[in-house]
């Protein structure tokens, strides 16, 4: 197969690469861009690991091709922070502990910020409904949803 040219916008930066047709987003994120944090969990989609928003829209990027990133705008949570300063996602994962081995975080994060741009003040129950298809093995969830919740509030300035 040949490579097809692929010209996209991530984490507010324009990016090129070459990548095969059938080869899956995640991939090229990992293996040819080194952006790392997106993990390959199950390789199905049913994990989360590997979340990244597409043009506004939380996505498994081990289910989508990276040929079809060609004008899209891509986040990643190599973006969430701005330079040293943590977005109060991240910040508030660490104050709550809801962390542990850290697989599952990079897309727990990203999950919780597709959600929060669309519901900037989420029930506890649309927080569990929207972080749904993400599965963490080491905390539980209820630290991750107390997280997402004082970060709700903060970037509502409550």
């Amino acid at each position: 197969m040949s490579a097809v040219l692929v010209k996209t916008t991530i984490n507010g930066d324009t990016v090129e690469y070459a990548c095969q047709p059938d080869e899956p987003l995640l991939d090229v994120l990992r293996n040819r861009l080194g952006l790392t944090g997106a993990k390959e969990g199950c390789g199905t989609g049913d994990c989360g690991a590997c979340s990244v928003i597409v043009d506004g829209r939380l996505v498994c990027s081990c289910l989508v091709l990276g040929a079809e990133m060609d004008g899209k705008t891509l986040e990643t949570i190599e973006g969430m922070a701005d330079g040293d300063k943590l977005h109060p996602l991240q910040q508030q994962f660490i104050d709550h502990a809801a962390l542990q081995c850290g697989i599952c975080t990079p897309g727990f994060l990203i999950a919780a910020k597709a959600l929060l741009a669309k519901n900037p003040d989420p029930s506890e129950e649309e927080i569990r409904f929207g972080l749904a298809g993400n599965l963490c093995r080491c905390t539980g969830y209820d630290k991750i949803v107390r997280a997402v919740q004082a970060a709700a509030k903060e970037m509502r300035g409550a």
